[in-house]
């Protein structure tokens, strides 16, 4: 959620038609530093303040001994149902429930190594096992848990180890004297046959496993930019005032090039669908998975034991070291402001977290210094020099704003301070709404005593300036005003210059042997140089993220001179020019890319629409678009359906599909398939042939005959999805890509070898082009393909 929540947003709307017209007036035209000087004092305790409480009462983010004891719980009730994976996550949840260094919060640990150990991740559970340890764990529990140590070093071959941890055991046992319960005879029972193992192991050692070294990784070929950090020197940056700041090729590149690595400035995790709780006395813990539990909060790689954090229970991190880092650079200051940061957005957050990472000295600096240059603006001969030598151009000798006095253009708070934030483009409401929220979050950090971290000061360090020390009570201080100020800034340069960062997620149960995956947002970011590329619908690049690193390659060829284009989210194949016109007005500016204007200028009926067009009820020839109603293209025919009528019929359509997908997830196939046959048959008679629905039936037919094991009918309906999806998108496309590699799964688990490694080759030709050779996606290619090719001759003559 990038906004506040909504009831927040119409809080802020009521106060802003409440003010006086002049205020309203005076803060539409202010800039960002007057807008803060006018409106900080704005929020009263008795109304806007008292909202945020409530709000935030039904997003708690603080540990609650009662949450712990349910999701340990549950996590027990799956445990016992072998459910290792749910019980896995629940065991987090409990264990960031949990104060740190308390038995109960070692018991967690300990729970949660008993699920890993069963899933067979022996290096994570002994990881969970030392946690337990470290917290505390009780005494006469322990010598259970050190022989799951010893059985986890035992089948990682770490046998002497595994040795010294059974000596650990017995001496143990020996110090607490005889035991005669089941249970201490059953621990008994276990340590001998482990100590039997070891013996053996060490007996009739086991030959040394060779590193899977056969799998040939294409090296990428690099060579960085002198100007432009984390840039190939294929690049160079250019400045108009047309088209702003922009990068353009210097020489020919190919396709699957790597243009641009760039680590993001700040990453801020997405946390999936909001679960608010409603006021009331019982308090109904949410066991439903989100973004929150499944990706590390600060460098977003994927969870399985999460670390959390000592001070709250939403954040929740890979390492002890991600935790410590992320606490030393940010999570210190933010910790406590949990559910204020979930109410009032993403967007907000990490406005918050750049300018505590960029540190109170460096956003003084740029923030006293956009001051001098919004006087500029006025002074009539400023305005008339030359856009290198203008005032805000001057952080550069190349005279391009974001440059360092080197003219080269970093990674840097610099770069992310100079893009624009089109603060005059935004509606007043909007500007109201984030200059209220960015002030709730600095009060609350000055009334909790944390001024001083966000100064980067010790916190024993007296205030310097005798206003900032006789502020009355409520007021920002002059520093936290400048903080405040630089947030604004940040929150209204994420409309146009936010960042998604994106992964491929398993949609659907996960369990079967064709994997099915979409992509999520995962995180919004800062990318300054990503940035720095403006939109075409029709993009020459394609992005793709690992971690809180993005990487561009090129996804056509590009001549020397030609600007690079990123798409920022409408791509011509996906949606008609009014639609991409409609939805790219919240960048400010309207698309004048070359597929829009092909469009626009065409008399020729939009591909799109043709492609997803209605077919006649009657005769199943083509509607003819209409405003209210479609006619049919046949004259013989010229029957007329209402656009509405049509409409309904296919979201119909669409309930259907959903049903025969739950009916799938609760592991009734034979009910998915013939429901998914009756839509299909049911869509033939109004949609066209290569409507997108169309092909996603053929997508989910594919998947259930799969899970079934009938491999031959999973690929034919696959097969019919493909042709599909390369009309919409191109022979060559990303959405080709991900297909192609469904398609080699099944004719690899179908033991069709022959068209599996012809499926493979070109699968990885398009897949390397725009997710790079060290993806997962040809990763996984590579190890079918090799796979395959180490069968027998004999069987690859027969396939």
């Amino acid at each position: 959620m990038a906004l506040p929540v909504e009831e927040w947003r119409l809080c802020a709307a009521r106060r802003w038609a409440a003010l006086e017209p002049a205020l309203r007036e005076g803060l539409t035209v202010a800039s960002l530093h007057d807008t803060l000087r006018l409106g900080c004092g704005l929020l009263r305790p008795e109304a806007e303040v008292a909202v945020l409480r409530r709000l935030c009462r039904r997003t708690p983010a603080g540990k609650e001994p009662a949450a712990a004891r349910f999701y340990r719980e549950e996590g027990n009730r799956l445990f016992g149902r072998r459910q290792y994976g749910a019980a896995v996550r629940l065991y987090s949840q409990a264990a960031s429930h949990e104060l740190p260094d308390s038995p109960e919060a070692s018991v967690c640990f300990a729970n949660r190594s008993a699920a890993l150990f069963h899933l067979g991740r022996f290096e994570v559970c002994l990881e969970d096992i030392a946690r337990a340890e470290s917290h505390g764990y009780p005494d006469r529990l322990l010598p259970k848990v050190l022989l799951r140590k010893a059985e986890c070093l035992l089948c990682l071959g770490r046998l002497q180890d595994a040795a010294n941890a059974l000596s650990t055991v017995e001496n143990k046992i020996a110090m607490d004297g005889i035991m005669t319960s089941p249970a201490h005879q059953s621990l008994l029972k276990k340590l001998s046959q482990l100590k039997i193992k070891i013996h053996e192991k060490e007996s009739c050692p086991q030959p040394a496993q060779e590193a899977c070294g056969d799998i040939q990784r294409k090296s990428e070929i690099w060579e960085e930019n002198d100007s432009i950090s984390g840039a190939s020197s294929s690049l160079s940056l250019n400045f108009d005032m047309e088209r702003g700041r922009h990068l353009v090729a210097s020489q020919d590149i190919q396709p699957g090039q790597n243009l641009l690595k760039e680590e993001a400035f700040v990453s801020v995790l997405c946390p999936g669908e909001s679960h608010l709780l409603q006021d009331s006395s019982e308090t109904a813990w949410d066991t439903r998975v989100t973004n929150a539990d499944l990706y590390c909060h600060r460098c977003l790689r994927q969870l399985l034991a999460s670390v959390p954090c000592r001070g709250c229970s939403y954040a929740k991190y890979c390492s002890q070291n991600c935790a410590d880092v992320a606490w030393e650079q940010y999570h210190r200051t933010e910790c406590s402001l949990g559910a204020l940061l979930l109410t009032l957005g993403v967007f907000c957050h990490v406005a918050l977290r750049t300018v505590l990472l960029a540190g109170f000295a460096e956003v003084s600096r740029l923030v006293e210094g956009s001051h001098d240059n919004d006087k500029d603006l006025h002074n009539p001969e400023a305005r008339c020099k030359h856009p290198s030598e203008a005032p805000h151009a001057r952080t550069g000798t190349r005279g391009i704003p974001g440059c360092n006095d080197n003219g080269q253009y970093q990674s840097s708070y610099q770069a992310v301070f100079n893009l624009l934030p089109h603060a005059e483009k935004h509606s007043p409401e909007h500007k109201f709404l984030c200059m209220l929220s960015v002030v709730a979050i600095c009060r609350q950090l000055q009334e909790a005593g944390l001024e001083a971290a966000v100064l980067n000061r010790e916190s024993s360090e007296k205030c310097s300036e005798p206003e900032t020390c006789e502020k009355t009570a409520g007021e920002l201080s002059p520093e936290m005003k400048i903080m405040a100020e630089a947030m604004l800034r940040h929150v209204l340069q994420l409309q146009c210059n936010a960042q998604a960062i994106t992964v491929m997620q398993e949609s659907g149960s996960g369990d079967g042997a064709v994997v099915n995956k979409k992509p999520v947002r995962l995180a919004t970011a800062f990318f300054p140089v990503l940035s720095l590329l403006n939109h075409s619908c029709c993009p020459n690049i394609s992005v793709s993220f690992s971690g809180t690193a993005a990487t561009v390659r090129a996804s056509q060829p590009i001549l020397s001179g030609q600007e690079i284009f990123h798409c920022y989210g409408p791509h011509r194949c996906r949606m008609r020019v009014a639609e991409r016109q409609q939805l790219l007005s919240q960048y400010f500016f309207e698309c004048r890319c070359q597929a829009c204007l092909d469009e626009l200028e065409s008399d020729v009926k939009s591909v799109v629409s043709m492609r997803n067009s209605f077919l006649c009820p009657s005769c199943r020839a083509s509607m003819q678009v209409g405003e209210d109603m479609l006619c049919c293209s046949n004259e013989a025919c010229a029957i007329s359906v209402s656009r509405e009528s049509l409409s309904c019929h296919l979201q119909d359509l669409q309930q259907q599909i959903k049903k025969a997908l739950e009916l799938l997830k609760d592991r009734k196939a034979d009910q998915a398939i013939k429901m998914l046959l009756k839509c299909q048959m049911d869509a033939g008679n109004f949609l066209s042939p290569e409507h997108l629905l169309m092909g996603e039936m053929e997508d989910h037919l594919a998947q259930v005959y799969a899970i079934l094991g009938k491999w031959q009918e999973a690929a034919r309906h696959l097969k019919r999805s493909i042709e599909i999806v390369e009309v919409h998108h191109g022979p060559s496309s990303v959405e080709i890509g991900h297909e192609l590699l469904k398609l080699a799964q099944i004719l690899f688990n179908g033991f069709a070898v022959s068209e599996a490694l012809s499926t493979i080759q070109r699968a990885e030709k398009i897949l390397s082009v725009h997710c790079g050779p060290q993806s997962t996606q040809i990763q996984e290619l590579q190890e079918m393909k090799t796979c395959l090719l180490e069968l027998p001759r004999s069987i690859l003559q027969r396939t």
